[in-house]
């Protein structure tokens, strides 16, 4: 089901005009949000992983996480029948890890990708500045992708460094201001 709604009449004052919502409108408009940059991995029939900008905190209380994920991805069988994943915030020395995540058909755990099993047999990416292992509790619909929630069961966020970003289609580290 969608909903559409009426897109008002432009003013004629100095304002940008407004745009019907559409699949380029949404890709335009990220391109100038900043997001973290992390690995979701999982253990299907051999690890997979992917890169995701959309990780977010949800509660503390119990500490959960969410993240969405394409169904028409590689990775997305995995998620799709496993307990538990692996979830990796990157630091800004590892835009090409993220790169390797995020491209298509690359064997993402073959060297140099440093990894090791974690809890839950979860793949743990080595020099992270935290990593989390969390059970999955429910995997929504969201059109052509699933919003998946999570809660944390262990993990570490004693990595050192500064945070990778994704800003404006690329890798990004913050800059000294």
């Amino acid at each position: 089901m969608s909903i559409e709604y009426a897109v008002p009449a432009q003013s004629t004052g100095t304002a940008s005009p407004v745009q019907p919502g559409s699949p380029e409108l949404l890709r335009s408009a990220f391109r100038r949000h900043a997001a973290g940059v992390a690995v979701i991995t999982a253990q299907g029939e051999r690890p997979v992983g992917f890169t995701a900008t959309s990780l977010a905190s949800v509660a503390a209380e119990p500490p959960l996480l969410s993240f969405v994920v394409g169904t028409g991805s590689s990775s997305w069988p995995a998620i799709a029948d496993t307990e538990h994943i692996g979830v990796h915030i990157l630091g800004e020395h590892q835009s090409e890890l993220a790169a390797r995540f995020a491209r298509s058909g690359a064997d993402r755990f073959a060297p140099p990708t440093a990894w090791h099993e974690g809890p839950h047999s979860v793949p743990i990416l080595d020099g992270v500045l935290a990593w989390l292992t969390c059970r999955i509790l429910t995997r929504v619909p969201a059109g052509d992708h699933r919003l998946i929630i999570a809660e944390v069961v262990a993990g570490d966020a004693s990595g050192a460094g500064r945070p990778l970003l994704y800003h404006g289609g690329s890798f990004n580290a913050l800059r000294e201001v």
